[in-house]
């Protein structure tokens, strides 16, 4: 069998221990000098080099309007590699990665800048070879969205040419509800055709999210008993021990539910309710999740199946922490929630009748993030009720962070000469089962902005969906009251255990 001209003879396609590497490209991020760059972008770019998955000639340009030369951003970029990376610091892996390091001085409206950019990056497709593939990182505040869009398109900085590519990616929160995510949807694919859009939601960059297609796909374990004929009800939870820290400005007005809700817990809850896709390509996944999306069904009472909180001040971490209204550039009258819980239900045939529980807060009981697939008493137990009285429900328990793996709930006879059956956990853990470490989010997710691979990316439909679902829950709570108070390290307000008590269930402590 002859080789086609370019390809690598020796190569088999089904050979998994080759990875996918970048071709040749380049991304540009706007907003280089914020904490997300810095703490993320940066050493992920670097951790992508250092595992050899970047082309020899990588560009890394920064757009700031700090009055910084080249070799100013290339110490930035070190300082945030050397504290921030996974890996470990190679001068050889950093010799060749500074070579395509540019920075470019601007504000967004500054036409001068676009233009020494549009300069630097034909400068480097010559220079580097990046053959004029670029991506658009808007590590900017939402407001700056569409002005960087439209200078892009200005400046002729989006125009894929000669079998190039240009690409934008964009960070949450998409729009602050429907019209405006509808808005920006609008700008953005004047500009950029919509598979070369990629709007980041860390989350699913996370082993552990893409690993709930795993578990329930590549088993016949699970997939017989994912539905309501077993299910009692699944929960949905992402807490923080952390307060708003210096983030008033942005986190104020935006909140729990908008902040959280409408991207991450919403797209758990798809991986976790589809049905199973035709192929693991882009296309089919978004199609199953926006069928899901499509199908949620608030509660008819919404006073009494949501809720909203705010911290306030207590202890955490064996230290007094301040309430939501005492934080630095808060209006004491702020209604902005920290917490947030919702019930909604999936209106099709595997789901009908089964509560999903949503829950996210700040200031909670310790930082975590699962989900819980909580099943069904068993119709007809032969033991007495003091041999059970210790038994919970069987559950399957997906943890996202931290300690990443699976844990099973379920009855065993406790050893002795009584019948007593408790809960046991069986336990999975990544960091005991394998020897390779979970790349970050933002490695998988930049490599894969980079081959062109969206599978892991919120489609258009699906944001705008989950923006169908929330906004009529915050055009509720703006009519109606204000947030509870919960105090600081506890797991939210009491509202909330109550919201599950009136069906008989209560709230899992991760």
């Amino acid at each position: 069998m002859t080789a086609t001209h370019g390809a690598n003879p020796l190569r088999d396609a089904a050979d998994r221990r080759l990875p996918r590497i970048a071709g040749p490209s380049g991304l540009v991020i706007f907003g280089v000098t914020g904490d997300l760059s810095r703490k993320k972008l940066m050493p992920a770019v670097y951790d992508l080099a250092n595992r050899g998955l970047l082309p020899p000639g990588f560009s890394l340009v920064g757009y700031a309007r700090r009055e910084w030369q080249d070799e100013d951003f290339a110490q930035e970029v070190h300082d945030a590699v050397k504290a921030h990376a996974r890996t470990p610091f190679r001068e050889e892996v950093w010799q060749q990665l500074i070579q395509g390091m540019r920075f470019v001085q601007g504000d967004f409206d500054d036409d001068q800048a676009f233009e020494n950019l549009k300069s630097t990056i034909q400068d480097l497709d010559k220079v580097q070879g990046t053959g004029g593939n670029f991506a658009f990182y808007l590590s900017v505040p939402p407001k700056f969205f569409p002005k960087v869009v439209k200078q892009l398109k200005k400046h002729g900085l989006a125009d894929q040419k000669d079998g190039s590519w240009r690409r934008a990616v964009i960070e949450k929160p998409f729009g602050h509800d429907l019209v405006s995510a509808q808005e920006l949807n609008k700008v953005v694919h004047e500009v950029f055709p919509s598979n070369e859009v990629f709007r980041i939601d860390h989350y699913l960059g996370k082993e552990t999210v893409q690993n709930i297609l795993a578990l329930r796909f590549a088993n016949t374990l699970f997939e017989p008993i994912w539905n309501r004929s077993y299910v009692d009800h699944v929960q949905i939870t992402m807490a923080e021990d952390i307060g708003i820290g210096g983030r008033a400005g942005y986190y104020d007005g935006i909140g729990a539910a908008r902040d959280v809700i409408q991207n991450h817990l919403l797209q758990l809850l798809a991986l976790t309710a589809m049905e199973e896709p035709s192929s693991f390509d882009a296309d089919a996944l978004a199609a199953e999740k926006t069928k899901v999306l499509g199908a949620v069904r608030l509660p008819h009472d919404l006073g009494k199946d949501t809720v909203r909180g705010q911290y306030a001040a207590g202890w955490q971490g064996g230290e007094k922490a301040v309430g939501y209204l005492q934080e630095d550039g808060i209006d004491p009258k702020s209604k902005t929630d920290t917490f947030a819980a919702v019930k909604v239900e999936i209106d099709n045939r595997r789901w009908a009748g089964v509560p999903f529980y949503l829950r996210t807060g700040k200031r909670l009981g310790r930082r975590v993030t699962e989900i819980a697939v909580v099943f069904q008493r068993a119709p007809h137990s032969p033991f007495d009720h003091t041999a059970t009285e210790e038994l919970g429900q069987n559950a399957l328990v997906i943890r996202v962070q931290p300690d990443e793996g699976v844990t099973m709930r379920f009855g065993s006879k406790v050893p002795g000469t009584a019948m007593e059956v408790r809960d046991v956990s069986m336990d999975f853990a990544y960091g005991e089962s394998f020897t390779e470490s979970s790349p970050e989010a933002y490695e998988r997710l930049l490599l894969d902005v980079l081959l062109g691979d969206s599978n892991l990316f919120p489609r258009t439909e699906e944001v705008e969906l989950s923006w169908k679902i929330l906004d009529p829950i915050e055009q509720y709570w703006d009519k109606h009251g204000k947030p509870a108070q919960y105090e600081s390290g506890t797991w939210g307000p009491v509202e909330a255990d109550e919201m599950l008590a009136r069906h008989g269930r209560s709230w899992r402590r991760p």
